[in-house]
C-alpha cells in the first residue's frame, strides 16, 4: 500500500500506529483525547471512494477506536467528523468530549484557542493509548 500522511496531519498529531486499514493519530490538542484514522491510500479523499469492503473495515475501527474513548476515558459524548476543508487526505476525527471542556457544548472548531499539550504530556498520554488500542484486533504500534 502506497502511502504519505499529508504535512499538515504530520505536523498536527503523533502517530501512535495502525489499523488493518487505517493510521492511528493522537491530534496534539489540548482536548480529548483525540484521534484521527487515516485509511492508508495514497490520494483518497472521500469515504464513498473506498471499496465497499474498506468501508466497513473504516465503521468496524471507527466504532472500536470511539468505544475505546468512551469505556477507557469516560467521555460524555464522542464527537466523530470528516471535514477535510482544509487538509484533503481523508482522515475521521474521533473526539472525547466532555461537559468541562473548553469547547463543550459547542463543536471543538474554532472554540480551542489551538492550544496544545506540551510535548511530554503528548508523549505520556501517546504511549497509554498505544497500550489501550492494543486490545483492538490488528493494531500495531509505532513508536515515532
Amino acid at each position: 500500500m502506497n502511502f504519505t500522511l499529508h504535512p499538515q496531519l504530520m505536523a498536527d498529531t503523533t502517530i501512535l500506529g495502525d489499523l488493518p486499514l487505517s493510521r492511528v493519530l493522537l491530534a496534539k490538542e489540548a482536548l480529548g483525547p483525540w484521534l484521527i484514522l487515516v485509511p492508508r491510500y495514497e490520494s483518497l479523499r472521500e469515504i464513498h471512494h473506498l471499496s465497499e469492503q474498506d468501508q466497513q473495515q473504516l465503521m468496524r475501527e471507527s466504532s472500536a477506536v470511539s468505544a475505546l474513548l468512551e469505556q477507557d476515558y469516560q467521555a460524555k459524548k464522542i464527537n466523530i467528523g470528516a471535514l477535510g476543508n482544509l487538509v484533503p487526505q481523508l482522515h475521521i476525527h474521533h473526539i472525547a468530549r466532555f461537559s468541562d471542556d473548553i469547547a463543550w457544548p459547542g463543536p471543538v472548531w474554532g472554540n480551542t484557542k489551538g492550544i496544545q499539550r506540551s510535548e511530554e504530556v503528548q508523549q505520556a498520554l501517546a504511549e497509554e493509548l498505544r497500550q489501550e488500542l492494543s486490545n483492538i484486533a490488528g493494531f500495531s504500534a509505532i513508536n515515532a
